[in-house]
């Protein structure tokens, strides 16, 4: 009687697909991946050639210097404290205009940290003067 030999098999992973997989496993993150968009600031701008003259009681100013010390209607004011005291004045004027005018040197971050305030204070018209050359 014969004994038929077994022949051992080594176990393996067919690999021919795997091309395949790894493609579709790129093809799937490509399409759910979101790329983050900067949003930066929204500001509509009026139309050219429009002028509008504004009362003088219902503008406020603020500027801001080369330190990006802050300076609200003639008084210099700390930069944490411009939300509450604009937030009171916009409250009682529906038709605040508050202007922000800086220099060429000051720092981005103050000059970011000013429009937050006012946004948080609930102004809704902004106007953002050129700096002086």
């Amino acid at each position: 009687m014969f004994v038929e030999k077994r022949r051992k098999y080594t176990p393996e992973i067919s690999t021919a697909s795997m091309a395949d997989i790894a493609f579709l496993l790129i093809i799937f993150f490509i399409v759910i991946t979101k790329f983050g968009t900067d949003k930066g600031i929204d500001l509509t701008l009026p139309p050219e050639g429009s002028i509008k003259e504004i009362p003088k009681n219902n503008i406020m100013s603020i500027t801001m210097d080369d330190a990006g010390a802050v300076v609200l209607d003639g008084k210099v004011v700390i930069l944490g404290q411009v939300q509450s005291l604009v937030k009171s004045i916009a409250e009682s004027n529906d038709r605040l205009v508050v202007t922000v005018k800086t220099t060429r040197k000051t720092p981005y971050r103050n000059f970011i940290a000013v429009m937050d305030q006012l946004k948080e204070a609930g102004v809704r018209k902004i106007s953002v003067l050129e700096p002086d050359r």
